[in-house]
C-alpha cells in the first residue's frame, strides 16, 4: 500500500492567460496600458478631490477612498500578471501566494463597503437633503471610511488563515493566473469543508450586506428623484446616483461572472475572463465613469488641466 506524499509545497507556479507567445505579448500591451490608465485615473481622481475646493463634499470624500482602493487592488495583481506575461515559468512563493491572496481580499471587502457607504450617501442627499450637512459629517465619512477598511482587513484574516491552512502536497501548478480560492482549494490534499464555510460566511456576509443597502438605497431614491419638480435637478441627482449604481454594478457582476457559476472544466476561461474584468478593468473604469458622468468632476478636471498647461 503506497504512502501519500504529504511534504508541503513551497513554491507555486501559475498556469496564466495563455501559452501562445503572441497572444501574451499582445495582452502584456493591452494590460500595460489598462494599468497605466488606472494609476493615472485613480491619482488623478485622489488630487482632483483633495485640490479643488468644490469637491470637499462626502460624495468625493468616499470616491477619494474608492479611487484610493482602487489603486492599491489593481496593483496587487497586474504587476505580477504582466511580469507573467513575459516569463517563461509563472512562479509565486507560498508566503507571496498567501501575501497576495490577503491584500487582494481585503481590498476588494473595502471596495465592497465603500461602495455601501456611497449609496448611503446618496440616499441622505437625495432622500433628507435639509439634513444632508448635519448627518453626512466628517466624522461620519471617517466612520464608513473606517468601518470598511477594519471590516475588509479582518475578514480577510480569517479567509487568508483558513485557505493557507490547507496542505498542498501534489500539483503545485495554480490553473489561474493569481493566487484564489477556487484554483487553490482543487489544488488541496486535506480536507476543505472548514475553509468552505469560512469562504461561504464572509463572501455571503460582505456581499450580501453591502449588495442589500445599494439595492435598499436605490429603492428609496429613485421614488425621490422622480419627485423632483426640477428637470435640471433631476438630470443632477440622476447624474451622481447613474455614476455610482454604474461601477457598483460592473464590479458586482463581474465578481458574480468569475465565482458563482457550476464547477466545470469547460468554465475556466470565463472564470479568468471575468476575474481579469474584476481586477484589472473595473479598477480603470470607476474613475472614468465618475469623470465623463459627473459635471462637477469634469469641470474640476479641466480646471486642473488647464491650470497646469499655463
Amino acid at each position: 500500500m503506497g504512502v501519500k506524499n504529504k511534504t508541503q509545497v513551497t513554491m507555486f507556479e501559475f498556469s496564466g492567460l495563455t501559452d501562445d507567445k503572441l497572444v501574451a505579448l499582445f495582452l502584456f500591451m493591452l494590460f500595460l496600458v489598462v494599468y497605466i490608465v488606472t494609476v493615472f485615473g485613480n491619482v488623478g481622481m485622489i488630487a482632483t478631490v483633495n485640490v479643488s475646493p468644490t469637491l470637499h463634499t462626502p460624495m468625493y470624500y468616499l470616491l477619494s477612498y474608492l479611487s484610493m482602493v482602487d489603486l492599491f487592488y489593481c496593483s496587487v495583481i497586474t504587476p505580477k500578471m504582466l511580469s507573467d506575461l513575459l516569463s517563461e515559468r509563472k512562479l509565486i512563493t507560498f508566503m507571496g501566494c498567501s501575501l497576495q491572496f490577503y491584500f487582494f481580499c481585503a481590498l476588494a471587502g473595502t471596495e465592497v463597503y465603500i461602495l455601501s457607504g456611497m449609496a448611503y450617501d446618496r440616499y441622505v442627499a437625495i432622500c433628507h437633503p435639509l439634513h444632508y450637512i448635519s448627518v453626512m459629517t466628517k466624522k461620519k465619512c471617517l466612520g464608513l471610511v473606517t468601518l470598511s477598511f477594519v471590516v475588509g482587513f479582518v475578514q480577510s484574516v480569517a479567509q487568508t488563515s483558513s485557505l493557507f491552512s490547507l496542505e498542498f502536497c501534489d500539483s503545485n501548478l495554480i490553473d489561474h493566473f493569481y493566487c484564489d480560492i477556487p484554483p487553490l482549494v482543487r489544488l488541496s490534499c486535506s480536507q476543505i469543508r472548514t475553509c468552505t464555510i469560512v469562504t461561504l460566511f464572509f463572501v455571503c456576509f460582505c456581499g450580501l450586506s453591502s449588495m442589500t443597502n445599494i439595492l435598499v438605497s436605490y429603492t428609496l431614491i429613485i421614488p425621490s428623484i422622480l419627485r423632483i419638480n426640477s428637470v435640471a435637478g433631476r438630470r443632477k441627482a440622476f447624474s451622481t446616483c447613474s455614476s455610482h449604481l454604474m461601477c457598483a454594478t460592473i464590479f458586482y457582476v463581474a465578481v458574480v461572472c468569475a465565482y458563482f457559476h457550476p464547477s466545470s472544466s469547460t468554465l475556466k476561461i470565463q472564470e479568468k475572463v471575468s476575474s481579469v474584468f474584476y481586477t484589472a478593468v473595473t479598477p480603470m473604469l470607476n474613475p472614468i465613469i465618475y469623470s465623463l458622468r459627473n459635471q462637477e468632476a469634469k469641470k474640476s478636471i479641466l480646471r486642473l488641466l488647464q491650470k497646469s498647461s499655463n
